[in-house]
């Protein structure tokens, strides 16, 4: 059997007008988390929190890396929002890794097309799965709105490739958007007509 061997030629280095300093920014990042872990905002104040209206219910969010007003918090890895629902939310699928607590009234939740009851102090924890969770929540009390909290883990729900897909609006969103369309066709209709110019 013979023998090979194999040279292998050396690159040559590079020129400095080739060289860049590398300073990644995940450590100025990861810099700025500590930084904000120290000195951030411990406490999220329920009166300074804007109810929102979205496809799903009505919410208000205590922590979110996607909201302006809580990028000064302690924390940035959570998103943890109140959902209002006072007949149902909206359906949609994302994946799971969702933890919710039921502070107020009682109702049902249909996951994957199973249907799940719940009431005040209860947990619901939607699982993950590779294909995404369809879920819809409903309110079983007439006489009251159900209320819940939502925990999100960013980091998990990112990495396992969540997007979310929406199904059906709730009624809030429904009524609000045709309130604002509305409000946009009569400012529409109540514009005054521009003059030609001649």
């Amino acid at each position: 059997m013979t023998e090979r061997t194999r040279a292998r030629e050396r690159e040559a280095e590079a020129e400095v007008s080739d060289t860049r300093l590398y300073s990644p920014k995940y450590v100025d990042w990861t810099l700025a988390e500590i930084e904000r872990s120290k000195v951030g905002r411990i406490v999220v104040r329920n009166r300074d929190r804007p109810w929102d209206v979205s496809a799903q219910a009505q919410s208000k969010r205590y922590l979110s890396p996607h909201e302006p007003e809580l990028q000064d918090t302690a924390l940035q890895d959570w998103e943890v929002f109140i959902q209002t629902i006072p007949v149902r939310s909206g359906k949609h699928r994302h994946q799971g890794g969702l933890i919710i607590f039921v502070l107020e009234g009682r109702g049902h939740s249909v996951i994957d097309g199973v249907r799940y009851d719940w009431e005040t102090g209860d947990a619901m924890l939607l699982p993950l799965t590779p294909n995404g969770v369809e879920h819809q929540h409903f309110n079983d009390d007439p006489d009251r709105p159900a209320e819940w909290i939502a925990f999100v883990y960013w980091p998990l729900f990112k990495s396992a490739g969540s997007e979310t897909q929406q199904i059906e609006t709730s009624p809030i969103y429904d009524t609000w958007m045709a309130r604002e369309k509305q409000k946009e066709n009569e400012m529409t209709t109540t514009a005054p007509a521009r003059k030609r110019k001649t």
